[in-house]
């Protein structure tokens, strides 16, 4: 029997139906000599600090740092992983060949080795590597399984990345809580996330620290056109106006005309993070958001695998283009003509040398059905952008005009578009960005060189003004060149060498440091807590901070996935690099971080003294706004033996909790809305041992029929 172990039960059935697996059994699909099962994401995880020494339960100064001699992985505690997990290990025990299923990427890669090591897998075991779920896709997939050996340093990248996670995360929280938290929070350290969060700390305090300075331009209009003064800005008002004097009375002269005709190449196809970053633009979608959306895109067939680094296709894509324009249906206008011609195989979008394990994210053909209107916006992007490449190269025309009042210069230019080629496909979008190259746009009238006549000067006052706030769509470009503003597609591929996070982890990075309360968002724009700041400016390890130098690390880290760096040597710099922190910190003093509450609480409490205030000198009769009771928090629940059949487990559901055998006839339930008390863990146990409890002067019994009353 072949055992197929998929990263998701939807990929599992789509498996399935192709293997012709039809059996549905209880955790896996059976059938055709294949059984396909399926984790949910991690069922393993690297062990606790106290697994590994009893003595590092407690945290202490003194036991740092934490540094295991080897390191081992474990289920993660929950009723339902441990349920599955079980399942697989029996399928694999039984099996005579396992085929790995699961995301073709370094994460998906450590999820299914870890359950293979942690089940004892014996068996020999093959790789399914699929950049999208079409029938087609996994079909051939199945017949070019690779072994699984093929992957090994993809597995061991993805162990070291976990392993350095774990020992600076582990070692610099606890370092930095009980250094500098007052014991009022901890004070979450990352790899990752701490140099994203210094990155917009940084940020934050040019702006704050920012002095405008005064300024003033030159201009004049002539022939309804804006000609701006080549001498550039004046940093006093004595020496623009005077300027100023000597152009206006004397007429514009045209000394110059420059044409310069040009091409215009399709913005590049999609990566994760250019897709993230232009949704954010477009739609205010955050980088999570948009992950969530492009992976339901992914799991419906209609657009290939999202968590890619590269904005190329393989040159095997090639062949397989007139088809997926084919089934672009609702796009046929655009593609008509194309599907007519020969699809061009440019270098600029085929190139097998910038491809690693997937290529960039592209329609699969299949037409989209049933899309949320999210969902919709993201394909169209992707739709666009992907038939945009196949059309002609825009042909532009720039043209630059010289004029002179007296012996002072001016100048201005435009661009007009000649043949716009791949333009047609994108509908005209009126947004910031336009508007802010509205001068470059412009179109200008028919000059004549030697042409003079009246014009229209004027002195304008400017201020320089300090740096934009981080958006999340600029905060996932810093991250992905290491703080680096570069607009330019290629010099951005070379510094995705050293980019901080991966294209998957990024967007789980940003709201990580939303849940710990290091920056908040303000409209669109990212704003660091007074947490966050003296976070930033507390720690004074740079490669904690620097993203330039995190950059570094997870370029070593794809070095090992290339092997050409040695993952033993990683490894002695991450243990030498927690120490050299860890002994830093420790003879530090004095400092304090200001632990800031979230703004939700802060409103909450703001709110709450208004009503009171409102409140005073009122009837102590009044009646309360309503009387409807508090939603409980049941503590301590999950897992918990059911005291009706004895065999379940309690498990939690959306408007209740209930038992795991209620498949089998098990009526226990414990509806959240029937009473507005929460359970002490005492209660709890004897609720459910006795099935009867008195709380708050009110019996509570579980009845007969499994549901949770008061009688």
């Amino acid at each position: 029997m072949k055992v197929c172990i998929a990263e998701k039960p939807s990929v599992a059935r789509e498996i399935a139906i192709i293997l012709g697996a039809t059996n549905k059994k209880d955790g896996y699909i059976e059938g055709n000599g294949y059984q396909v099962s399926w984790v949910f994401g991690h069922l393993c995880t690297l062990k606790e600090p106290h697994e590994y020494n009893p003595a590092w339960k407690r945290w202490s100064l003194y036991d740092l740092p934490m540094i295991p001699q080897r390191f081992g992985i474990k289920l993660i505690e929950n009723p339902g992983s441990e349920k599955q997990f079980h399942i697989i290990e029996k399928l694999i025990h039984n099996a005579d060949e396992v085929i790995n299923c699961g995301d073709a990427g370094q994460e998906g890669e450590l999820i299914q080795r870890w359950v293979m090591q942690k089940a004892g897998c014996k068996c020999p075991v093959k790789r399914l590597w699929i950049s999208s779920l079409t029938e087609e896709a996994i079909k051939e997939g199945f017949q070019n399984l690779r072994p699984q050996s093929d992957f090994d340093k993809l597995y061991e990248a993805g162990a070291m990345r976990a392993i350095g996670d774990w020992l600076l995360g582990m070692n610099a929280t606890r370092l930095y809580t009980l250094r500098y938290g007052q014991n009022k929070q901890v004070l979450s350290i990352g790899r990752v996330q701490t140099p994203t969060l210094a990155l917009i700390v940084t940020r934050h305090l040019e702006i704050t620290d920012f002095k405008p300075e005064q300024y003033w331009e030159l201009k004049t209009i002539y022939r309804d056109t804006t000609f701006s003064a080549t001498k550039g800005r004046f940093t006093s008002e004595e020496e623009g106006r005077e300027f100023l004097s000597q152009v206006i009375s004397s007429d514009f002269e045209v000394t110059d005309i420059f044409t310069k005709k040009g091409t215009e190449s399709a913005p590049r196809l999609f990566d994760l993070t250019s897709l993230q970053v232009e949704c954010n633009k477009k739609f205010g979608f955050s980088a999570d958001d948009t992950l969530k959306y492009i992976q339901s895109l992914y799991e419906k067939k209609v657009t290939t695998y999202p968590r890619v680094d590269t904005t190329y296709l393989s040159e095997d894509i090639h062949p397989k283009v007139p088809s997926i324009l084919k089934g672009l249906r609702n796009y046929e206008q655009l593609t008509q003509s194309l599907l007519q011609t020969k699809i061009p195989k440019s270098k600029k979008v085929f190139d097998n040398s910038k491809i690693t394990d997937h290529h960039a994210i592209i329609p699969t053909g299949v037409n989209p059905v049933n899309l949320t209107a999210e969902e919709w916006k993201v394909f169209d992007l992707i739709a666009r952008r992907f038939i945009a490449n196949f059309y002609p190269e825009c042909q532009t025309s720039t043209t630059t005009v010289m004029g002179k009042v007296e012996k002072i210069e001016f100048k201005t230019s435009g661009k007009q578009i000649l043949m716009p080629g791949w333009r047609v496909v994108f509908e005209k979008e009126k947004n910031d960005d336009e508007n802010a190259n509205e001068d470059e746009e412009k179109t200008l009238p028919i000059f004549t060189k030697g042409e003079h006549g009246p014009h229209k000067p004027d002195l304008s006052e400017k201020w320089t003004q300090p740096p934009k706030p981080y958006t999340e769509a600029t905060l996932l470009r810093a991250m992905e060149t290491a703080g680096k503003q570069v607009d330019d597609g290629e010099l951005r591929d070379l510094l995705k060498e050293n980019g901080i996070g991966r294209p998957s982890t990024r967007a789980n990075i940003i709201e990580t440091l939303y849940k710990r309360n290091y920056m908040r968002k303000e409209r669109k724009n990212i704003i660091p807590t007074q947490t966050g700041i003296d976070l930033i400016l507390t720690l004074q390890q740079e490669l904690l901070k620097s993203a330039e130098l995190t950059g570094q690390w997870e370029k070593r880290l794809r070095m090992i996935e290339r092997n050409t760096y040695q993952s033993g040597t990683f490894m002695d710099e991450l243990k030498e690099m927690v120490t050299t922190i860890v002994q830093t910190v420790k003879s530090d003093t004095g400092k304090t971080i200001t632990i800031e509450e979230r703004k939700e609480e802060e409103d909450a409490k703001k709110k709450g003294k208004t009503k009171a205030e409102k409140a005073e000198g009122t009837e102590k009769t009044a009646k309360p706004k309503s009387d409807a009771p508090k939603k409980p928090t049941i503590i301590k629940m999950d897992g918990a033996k059911c005291p009706i059949c004895k065999k379940g487990k309690m498990l939690k559901g959306k408007t209740a909790y209930g038992c795991s055998e209620w498949k089998s006839g098990c009526n226990m339930r414990i509806p959240f809305a029937l009473f507005d008390h929460e359970f002490t863990p005492e209660e709890l146990t004897t609720l459910l041992k006795l099935k009867t409890v008195e709380v708050n002067g009110k019996k509570l019994q579980i009845g007969d029929d499994g549901v949770l009353k008061e009688i």
